[in-house]
């Protein structure tokens, strides 16, 4: 799976940095690492083809977390 470095909005609004790619240690599976935008102390992990599904919303076909610019930091 590829991401794209950057920050992502999540479709409830928040935005997040894109850190990487890990791997569970257990079951290997690929997850995404991220760190939330106001809150830079905390970090996340979600299974990747989570992370890049894309959802039904009010009848609309959205991404759960959309790229919406680069990273600055």
């Amino acid at each position: 799976m590829e991401g794209k470095p950057g920050i992502y909005k999540h479709y409830k609004g928040h935005e997040y940095r894109f850190i990487g790619f890990a791997k569970h240690s257990e079951t290997m599976e690929e997850l995404v690492i991220y760190q939330d935008i106001s809150e830079p102390e905390l970090y996340w992990a979600r299974p990747a083809p989570m992370f890049f599904e894309t959802l039904e919303k009010d009848g609309k076909t959205i991404k759960r977390f959309e790229w919406i610019r680069e990273d600055n930091k």
